[in-house]
């Protein structure tokens, strides 16, 4: 039979799929509780669910983080109350978003409710194959879910009145799921070949480089080589987060300052934002020519140039960036 938490954590997934506004906090709960609104022209369902997931099937396997990565995020909340459809710890957590909080804190992105993160990764046949760092997910239909850390223990934010803390696993669980260490998509085992480059799918270790945390963790949100995006950042700044070029060009991964605000990034002496974006941009010219020189060219020259040359553009600096990328890229084991 269903405990209180569970009915409040079902209430709370069929909310979200019909975009309804919560109902009140459980008792204990402090302050209202706010969802997100569907943009207009689209359903409350499909806004909710590409808020959650980004899109439908793309969130992949990650190959960075691994899953003793994600019990020592999740651990980071002990103590956090259990708060009823709060994502804010400093608010409280409820179950599923402790989950995604822990996740997110790596740089992978996680669907919001326990039912949708009961799908996430791939399947683990039973406990007795678990990792720390998986999933577990309880009931049929799923209500809660807590992370495995390992010798039958979980980490969870358990109920109304509890708080996030570490548990014996009491029941057996409905589903398990692996989200880290072997770097595959929701659609298919072989689906990371769609979403970058086979030489770009290394996982080795960047130990020694500067900013190394944040190389991984932009490489795990936007799917780039964490160790591409430690290359580039060679080559274009010497890991130098106040770089400017004579042409304008700013900080460690020197975006110009219109490209930047394209990107979304605010300073781009800021190491943090300017490797996001320049993950970003890295992105998305490696879905646009489906070629690591041609997406490299297209960071330096423009994708306009790599378009209107069919190639790499007969540009000295072009010429010569691109094997230097690769080079450095060659040198830290990518």
């Amino acid at each position: 039979m269903m405990g209180v938490a569970g009915v409040l954590n079902r209430i709370q997934e069929l909310q979200g799929h019909l975009g309804l506004t919560p109902v009140n906090p459980a008792p204990g709960a402090a302050g209202p509780v706010t969802t997100n609104r569907a943009a207009p022209g689209t359903s409350s369902f499909a806004s909710a669910l590409a808020s959650a997931t980004g899109q439908a099937g793309s969130m992949r396997l990650n190959s960075q983080a691994t899953g003793q990565n994600v019990v020592d995020a999740a651990k980071k909340y002990l103590g956090t109350p259990y708060v009823f459809g709060s994502t804010d710890p400093d608010r409280g957590l409820d179950c599923s978003s402790l989950v995604q909080r822990a996740y997110g804190d790596l740089g992978i992105k996680l669907p919001r409710l326990s039912h949708q993160q009961a799908k996430a990764g791939e399947p683990v046949a039973n406990l007795a194959q678990a990792k720390p760092g998986d999933i577990l997910a309880f009931d049929s239909p799923v209500d809660h879910v807590a992370i495995y850390l390992g010798n039958n223990k979980m980490i969870a934010a358990p109920k109304p009145g509890d708080e996030v803390k570490i548990q014996t696993v009491y029941e057996k669980p409905t589903h398990i799921r692996r989200v880290v260490s072997d770097f595959s998509a929701v659609a298919g085992q072989n689906a990371a070949a769609a979403v970058r480059p086979a030489s770009l799918q290394g996982s080795g270790s960047l130990s020694g480089v500067p900013y190394a945390d944040l190389f991984v963790k932009a490489g795990n949100r936007y799917g780039v080589s964490p160790k591409l995006l430690a290359a580039v950042a060679k080559v274009e700044s010497s890991y130098n987060p106040q770089a400017v070029s004579k042409a304008g060009a700013q900080g460690l991964m020197q975006l110009m300052p219109s490209t930047a605000r394209g990107l979304g990034v605010r300073d781009s002496f800021d190491p943090e934002q300017a490797i996001n974006g320049g993950a970003k941009l890295l992105a998305r010219n490696l879905r646009e020519f489906k070629s690591l020189p041609l997406a490299l060219a297209a960071y330096n020259a423009g994708g306009g140039a790599v378009h209107k040359y069919g190639g790499i553009p007969p540009f000295s600096e072009t010429q010569a960036y691109v094997p230097k990328v690769q080079k450095a890229l060659a040198a830290l084991g990518g």
